[in-house]
């Protein structure tokens, strides 16, 4: 590594203490204000519990604010970027190094997955650079069927591409630690073999002028480890993803600067689409088993926040690649497969409550961890400060005037309240609302920018709406996420189930177990609300609106029609739909072109006749002799274990007498996984008289 300037540690400790100082101070007024109105007649323990929860919420939405107004000005003033590949240089043929690009997946759809692969590598072709890559298809499949198409979507691109030696494959045995058990398990096994890998989702796309720009930065910077390039989503088209998408697009390239600038070299992981030195991920990152049980204790889940700070308490940079496109990943489809997500991030986050003071972090990287347990954090605290408030309301209707007269919409406070509390009021709205009027800021001068959202005037009505339904979808996921972390603080753990990641609308059933005890509180509260409390009720009615109308929201944003109609009138528009990058167009050809990747063996005949192997997959490379030979190779070698015969010797036993549908998804994958008995059973059913029958008969019957 080499030594950090001492221009350049100047510079960032100026970024630093400008940002946390605009953060502070802009806290430490709106808490002022507020005291001061409490004060009147001394502060009651209900007003101090308010006012430190206040402070806590008032310190996150000004950190979240201030990051989007420096990201403001820092696009404002930036000159056009020129494209990624006028500088990637480094990985042409013969540079004497490769690296590899690793998806890690777990039970996800093999033909989105290697139709992503494929469109990357078809994108890295492009760019003549291709032969500086390899890639690895990273399986913790547990699921029997979704591993055998796994490794015949594998040999038919190798096949096919004609690149057996440049796609890799391999099914872990045990999915140890998750993700980061995966990513390590890389390491060991092939990491010397790498200068820096490039960690992806099932999900991810990446151009390939980005891939080739990003090994071209490292290179450029030996003293950097990791270097994240922030994905955009794309490719839903439910109405509730667009909206996300639009969002996220629009609004994300403000935050995003704005992170970069503070941040510096001491940026944080987002834990795909991003390149890492293997050598110093290697020496660093092994991750500890935190002491105690789950939740909280055992493996970490949300392993790329605590791996950045464990570079950079090895003295490595992280940085975040705001100015470099062409990455993307796509994003759940529906409000509850959102919600299904957070969930499991939520327990990830909790965690590292645990490490926020661990010995050797850089007081940022300590920053972003806080960061993380607060992202989940905020919605009980919001939901603790709405019902202290209606609290407090009720207390003060007790011995204070009512403030609403007659139709008046907002409150008439008494006079020397009136300053104080309108001030609290608008601040608070103001830094929640300004960074989207900061991106129709950047449209209106960038013109082509704004023409890719679709024209300033539609993509301002896309704003109104969004803006509209973010109103509605806020107190939703401040219940849902509340009741995560009170279940997690309960100890419950959620395991680490997959995403639903495709398009499908949400069913009343499904809406109404989701949402059904929203709503009923929703209208206990407002009913409560209103008879104790009028006053209060009508500041309370945009959270109670979001409860109440959560299960027609949810059910009719999930639906595709709305997106699609939303597109055609150019509402929600996103620079990905407006000229699709190249990289969108060939998954997109990809997906068209991705078929059965079955062998070319589906009958088999046993002289007399022939029956068709039908049914589940995993079946196929028990019997099919080509989806054998390949699966049979895959396997690693094992010590024999007579123990482990008698179990598979029982399990086939099992699937003479009873049938495949006998035996269960693990105990299909155990025939699956052990050579030996998996060839045994594989000569026992073409050693029957009959040959080997379809899947579907009710018993195998082999002599």
């Amino acid at each position: 590594m080499t030594g950090v300037s001492s221009q350049g540690r100047a510079d960032s400790a100026y970024r630093r203490i400008l940002f946390f100082s605009l953060v502070f101070l802009t806290t430490f007024g709106a808490m002022s204000l507020l005291s001061g109105v409490f004060q009147e007649g001394g502060i009651t323990p209900l007003e101090f519990v308010l006012l430190l929860l206040y402070a806590i919420l008032i310190l996150w939405i000004s950190a979240s604010f201030w990051t989007a107004a420096i990201g403001f000005i820092r696009l404002l003033v930036r000159e056009q970027e020129p494209p990624p590949s006028a500088c990637a240089t480094v990985t042409r043929p013969g540079a004497g190094f490769k690296t590899a690009l690793v998806m890690p997946v777990y039970n996800e759809d093999p033909e989105r997955v290697f139709a992503g692969l494929r469109a990357i590598d078809r994108s890295l072709q492009e760019t003549g650079q291709a032969e500086g890559f390899e890639i690895f298809v990273l399986s913790d499949t547990r699921d029997p069927d979704i591993w055998v198409e796994e490794e015949l979507q594998w040999r038919k691109w190798a096949v096919e591409a004609g690149l057996p030696e440049r796609v890799f494959y391999r099914n872990r045995v045990e999915n140890t630690s998750r993700k980061s058990g995966n990513l390590a398990d890389f390491c060991r096994q092939w990491g010397g073999r790498y200068r820096y890998m490039i960690v992806l989702d099932a999900d991810s796309l990446m151009a390939g002028e980005t891939l080739v720009e990003m090994v071209a930065r490292m290179e450029r910077n030996p003293d950097v480890a990791l270097i994240q390039v922030p994905p955009v989503p794309v490719n839903r088209v439910s109405l509730f993803a667009r909206v996300l998408q639009f969002a996220s697009s629009l609004y994300g390239r403000i935050f995003v600067a704005g992170l970069s600038y503070w941040q510096g070299d001491t940026s944080n992981y987002w834990g795909h689409n991003a390149i890492i030195r293997v050598e110093a991920f290697a020496a660093h990152c092994g991750l500890p088993e935190l002491p105690g049980h789950e939740p909280f204790g055992g493996e970490i889940l949300s392993h790329d926040f605590v791996e950045a700070a464990l570079l950079r308490r090895a003295g490595w940079k992280v940085w975040l690649a705001d100015d470099l496109g062409g990455s993307y990943e796509e994003i759940p489809p529906t409000l509850i497969d959102y919600a299904k997500r957070d969930r499991r991030w939520c327990q990830g986050n909790l965690q590292h409550a645990r490490l926020v003071f661990a010995g050797g972090f850089r007081p940022l990287n300590r920053v972003h961890l806080a960061m993380g347990v607060m992202s989940y954090m905020a919605s009980p605290l919001w939901l603790l400060f709405l019902l202290l408030t209606g609290v407090q309301a009720y207390l003060n209707s007790l011995d204070v005037p009512v403030y609403f007269f007659g139709d008046y919409l907002l409150p008439i406070w008494p006079v020397s309240y009136v300053v104080e509390m309108a001030t609290v009021l608008w601040v608070t709205l103001a830094m929640l609302f300004l960074p989207k009027l900061f991106a129709l800021v950047l449209l209106a001068v960038r013109p082509r920018l704004g023409a890719a959202y679709g024209g300033l005037p539609r993509a301002m009505l896309s704003v109104l709406l969004e803006s509209l339904l973010s109103v509605l979808y806020a107190p939703v996921l401040m219940l849902f996420q509340s009741k995560f972390v009170a279940s997690i603080l309960l100890r419950k753990v959620v395991g680490w189930p997959p995403q639903q990641r495709g398009d499908h609308g949400t069913g009343l059933t499904e809406a109404v177990g989701a949402h059904g005890g929203q709503t009923l509180l929703a209208v206990g509260a407002g009913l409560l609300t209103y008879y104790y409390v009028p006053a209060f009720f009508w500041w309370f009615t945009p959270v109670l609106a979001g409860l109440l109308l959560a299960i027609p929201v949810s059910m009719a944003t999930s639906r595709v029609w709305p997106g699609e109609r939303a597109k055609a009138l150019r509402l929600f528009l996103t620079p990905e739909e407006h000229k699709p990058p190249r990289v969108l167009e060939l998954l997109t050809e990809q997906m068209k072109n991705t078929g059965s990747a079955l062998c070319s063996a589906d009958t088999a005949s046993d002289g007399q006749g022939s029956e068709e192997i039908v049914g589940d997959l995993w079946y196929r490379a028990v019997i099919d002799p080509c989806a054998y030979a390949l699966h049979a190779s895959l396997l690693p070698e094992e010590i024999p274990n007579r123990r482990r015969r008698h179990y598979l010797e029982g399990l086939i036993f099992q699937l003479q007498d009873e049938g495949p549908d006998s035996l269960s998804a693990a105990e299909k994958r155990v025939l699956l996984s052990h050579r030996d008995g998996l060839e045994e059973l594989h000569l026992l059913l073409w050693s029957a008289p009959v040959g080997p029958v379809a899947v579907q008969a009710p018993s195998l019957q082999p002599s």
